[in-house]
């Protein structure tokens, strides 16, 4: 057909439509009536068009064609964790990130088995061992299959967690250093950010001011060859919001390119995703499986390269195949029966998505700017002021929990009375702070839900 039949119809603006809505609503006020404002301070409209923008959005260079389901497996006995891999990987996973808790682990022998040609894994340890990841990068499998390994390291991720630098500000970032340079690859964790309560612009303006610190350290070490080819990963966490979270890994890719080509540092980057801890619930624990669907999704249309799923029952449940396997079964339900692997750039042109994109994006770059106005990440996380904002955003979020404005079905909403789960506990869902000397006070990631959780369980 050489017409399309739409070049019949006139086109409506947009001033068009706000006039016809006007109409309906008889005298309301449009404002109040239908514009709803976020925490992150952007006012969503109930209609969204082509007016809105003076250019065609410009396409996205996401691969959701590509995207791999992922799965964390913890090293602490070598053939346990082997075999749990392979295993995995037989049941669908196509990617492994396995949590390395020992220097005295055996990368050669955590792989055995594994086909590295086409199963990518990601290495990330509970120490910082220069020695470590020299002798890794030597071993036989590592050096044949070097691109389908990434070691990530973030010294200033473990700072935020836990107050204090692995050793000490001097060594830690020496031995970064030298581990980035053998390696051409580091990591930024904001994932602890949105766990914390951190809102959208917040995580994404402390993941670049985060990088900075990495990349102003770096520049004057690294040649031009490294920094074309350095390798960045970004683990974020996804809440449910879902356009918001869509739109959150389409800005956090812009505002990375932006970045990285001040600095003439390769502005691609490699996205890990997992659903956020912050809304799951130990009661009516099956909707946590609707809750991490949802956010699945909007990890994959947002552009995602791994998707690694949270069990429903990983707050209260150890480790167990059952968990494990329905929360991989859901994302091959995505992929393989939902089809959400056929295009590569599937939000792009969503005017909706498209301005969200383009509003977190400059809030959080001013955002950004301001804080390295103030002296950098570093010393605002050394003078609490980043864990003063994370907190201020929390508390207005569990405000909102509170009052049944956040609404978490089966828990603040339509609880069921006959849910017991006080036998059902096999480890604590809830947040430990433990009393310990720390340099800087460390972000604490707390559930939304915690505090009436507690209660129902003292009258169970």
């Amino acid at each position: 057909m050489s017409k399309s039949l739409f070049n019949e119809f006139e086109s409506v603006s947009s001033k068009a439509w706000k006039q016809k809505i006007q109409v309906d609503l008889k005298g309301a006020d449009y404002n109040e009536t239908l514009i709803w404002k976020t925490d992150e301070g952007i006012d969503v409209k109930p209609f969204y068009h082509s007016d809105d923008f003076i250019k065609s959005p410009k396409i996205s260079n996401s691969k959701a064609t590509e995207w791999k389901i992922s799965q964390v497996i913890e090293v602490k006995d070598t053939k346990k964790a082997n075999s749990k891999a392979v295993e995995t990987i037989n049941r669908g996973a196509e990617s492994i990130i396995f949590h390395i808790t020992s220097e005295a682990i055996s990368i050669e022998d955590v792989f055995q088995n594994i086909d590295l040609e086409k199963i990518p894994v990601d290495i990330t340890c509970d120490f910082l061992s220069e020695r470590f990841i020299k002798d890794a990068i030597a071993s036989r499998v590592v050096e044949k299959y070097r691109k389908k390994i990434t070691f990530q390291t973030d010294i200033i991720g473990n700072l935020a967690r836990t107050g204090n630098w692995y050793h000490s500000l001097k060594d830690d970032h020496s031995k970064f250093e030298s581990i980035v340079k053998n390696t051409n690859q580091l990591s930024i964790d904001l994932s602890l950010y949105q766990n914390a309560g951190a809102n959208i612009v917040q995580q994404l303006a402390y993941a670049m001011a985060h990088a900075n610190e990495y990349l102003n350290h770096l520049d004057n070490t690294f040649t031009s060859e490294q920094k074309q080819s350095l390798e960045v990963t970004f683990n974020t966490s996804v809440g449910s919001n879902y356009f918001f979270e869509i739109a959150k890994l389409r800005a956090l890719r812009k505002l990375w390119s932006s970045l990285a080509s001040a600095y003439n540092i390769n502005p691609n980057c490699k996205i890990n995703t997992t659903p956020s801890k912050r809304n799951k619930t130990i009661y009516d624990y099956n909707i946590n499986m609707l809750r991490t669907t949802t956010e699945c999704m909007s990890a994959i249309l947002g552009g995602a390269n791994t998707i690694c799923n949270l069990p429903y029952d990983r707050l209260y449940h150890k480790p167990n195949e059952f968990g494990d396997r329905i929360s991989r079964n859901q994302l091959l339900v995505l992929k393989h029966e939902s089809y959400f692997d056929r295009v590569n750039n599937p939000a792009d042109g969503a005017y909706y998505i498209e301005t969200l994109t383009e509003q977190l994006t400059e809030k959080a770059l001013n955002l950004f700017k301001d804080i390295e106005a103030n002296g950098g990440f570093l010393k605002q996380l050394k003078e609490s002021t980043i864990q003063r904002k994370i907190k201020e955003s929390a508390a207005k979020e569990q405000a909102d929990f509170d009052t049944e404005k956040l609404v978490l079905l089966g828990t603040n909403k339509h609880p069921n009375p006959t849910d017991k789960m006080k036998n059902e506990l096999e480890i604590s869902p809830f947040t430990k702070i433990e009393k310990r000397k720390t340099i800087i006070e460390p972000i604490i990631e707390k559930r939304l839900s915690e505090k009436l959780e507690i209660n129902r369980l003292k009258e169970e």
